[in-house]
């Protein structure tokens, strides 16, 4: 097998148009898995999965002026919250896939057949987001299995998806073509969300119940992931491995072999690993916003779920114009220095929400507002900076490193959201708790040099670092 030298790193093709295809089908994924992040993860599981744990423990969900004091019994000796749960769910599926994804990712680099790998895991994420609709009464257990695993497969299927950047776009192209799949991904579940919200809204008009409804809902976002997947399944071709570590035995094996020897690896990458602790507490910060947001807006702020759905909804279409603005900063000024300048927008997002006065929709809205400007953006550049720092042959490997706290599979922001709750029986200082991640990744990102980083990995530098 030809391996590509070192210092010749672009993976994408010479022919502009033959890339050009690829990536209108690359963007659809993130316009597929959206549906699943924003209707489900984002907005009806979480406060309805704890509604249901509310009527386990006590008898029927609780709310802001009578919230539920009764805990869970988890294992025979465990007690959780039921406000906490789907925190600590989400911290254990990190947690497992800290051990799955690298694996994963050692795979889909020595496999000719990324594309089959992506879909596959879509698909079975898909399949658990469907069954959620049987998810009902106070069968909580249920509905804990199927958010672990729905993000396990959802974080697997953007491993590959996110190595597949480097080989359909050149170093220049990365930050234009991972924020417009960031912007077609706010788009697209904002779309459905909408549609979802006048399933919700107009429950009565419909014949449906509230909690049949959200379970409707759940099902159109599994449909819709499993669906839009096939459009990238069939638009990119499949490519060969290359700079494949020789090991002996298995696929299983041979991936276990080639992870090691990445890891072990990793000192002669100083830039890329600074830069991997950055984005694990900033993302920390910035994916536990948005897991609790519906949480916060329900059981802290006092809003219904159609003034949540609401709410989600304008910031998926302002997620949508920040993610475009800021990949256009990016071509002008950097990557790191717009993701830094994202950061201090988050850090007064989390100041401002632990000051919001219950029900008032203003203030909520103006919020919401700031955290579409940022979120696309920061997210986007964050996937196309990284690809920069990728030695050549190991984008499956890094890439399962860095969504191992992607896309609400982070654990050290959860677990500080859910342990401060339960502290303190209030989700405000919970918020607020978190502005210590965008800090800390802040000066973490600091210490980055771009510019070393790309030399280190061997890669082609692009015009504006």
């Amino acid at each position: 097998m030809t391996q590509t030298p070192r210092g010749h790193s672009d993976a994408a093709e010479p022919e502009p148009s033959a890339r050009r295809k690829e990536q209108r089908a690359w963007y659809w994924y993130d316009w597929a898995n959206s549906a699943y992040v924003t209707t489900i993860a984002t907005v009806l599981f979480a406060p309805y999965l704890i509604s249901v744990a509310e009527t386990a423990a006590c008898g029927e969900p609780g709310t802001v002026d009578a919230p539920c004091r009764t805990d869970l019994t988890v294992l025979g000796f465990l007690t959780v919250s039921p406000g906490s749960l789907v925190f600590y769910v989400v911290t254990l599926a990190t947690v497992i896939s800290a051990l799955v994804l690298p694996i994963v990712g050692a795979a889909a680099d020595r496999s000719a057949r990324k594309t089959q790998i992506m879909a596959g895991f879509a698909w079975a994420g898909s399949a658990c987001a469907a069954m959620m609709f049987f998810v009902t009464g106070s069968n909580w257990e249920l509905g804990a299995a199927l958010l672990f695993g729905a993000n396990i497969a959802l974080g697997s299927s953007l491993v590959v998806y996110d190595a597949i950047l480097c080989e359909i776009a050149t170093t220049d192209e990365r930050d234009r073509v991972s924020s417009r799949g960031w912007a077609l991904g706010y788009l697209g579940g904002g779309l459905l969300l909408a549609v979802n919200l006048v399933v919700v809204t107009l429950h009565d008009a419909l014949g449906l119940s509230t909690g049949m409804a959200v379970r409707v809902s759940l099902v159109t976002a599994a449909v819709w992931w499993a669906g839009f997947t096939f459009i990238p399944y069939l638009g990119i071709r499949n490519r060969a491995p290359v700079a494949v570590v020789a090991e002996k035995g298995s696929l299983v094996r041979q991936s276990f072999g080639q992870l090691f020897a990445t890891l072990r690896g990793l000192r002669a990458y100083p830039t890329t690993l600074t830069f991997l602790l950055a984005y694990l507490f900033y993302n920390d910060g910035i994916r536990t916003v948005i897991a609790s947001a519906s949480v916060y807006g329900e059981k802290q702020l006092g809003f219904g779920t159609s003034t949540l759905i609401a709410t989600i909804l304008l910031v998926q279409f302002v997620a949508f114009g920040g993610a475009l603005l800021f990949g256009a900063a990016a071509q002008r000024y950097g990557s790191r220095k717009v993701i830094l300048a994202g950061l201090l927008v988050w850090m007064l997002v989390v100041s401002a929400a632990f000051f919001i006065p219950e029900r008032q929709i203003a203030f909520f809205l103006a919020l919401a507002v700031s955290i579409g400007l940022v979120l696309g953006g920061t997210q986007a550049l964050s996937r196309s900076f990284f690809s920069l720092l990728i030695p050549r042959g190991r984008e499956a490997e890094y890439f399962s490193l860095y969504q191992a706290c992607e896309r609400g599979t982070s654990w050290l922001g959860t677990l500080v959201f859910g342990l401060v709750y339960q502290l303190t029986d209030s989700y405000r200082p919970a918020i607020f708790a978190l502005i210590i991640f965008f800090v800390i990744g802040g000066l973490l990102l600091l210490k980055v040099d771009p510019a070393r980083g790309i030399r280190e990995a061997g890669n082609t530098a692009p015009a504006v670092v």
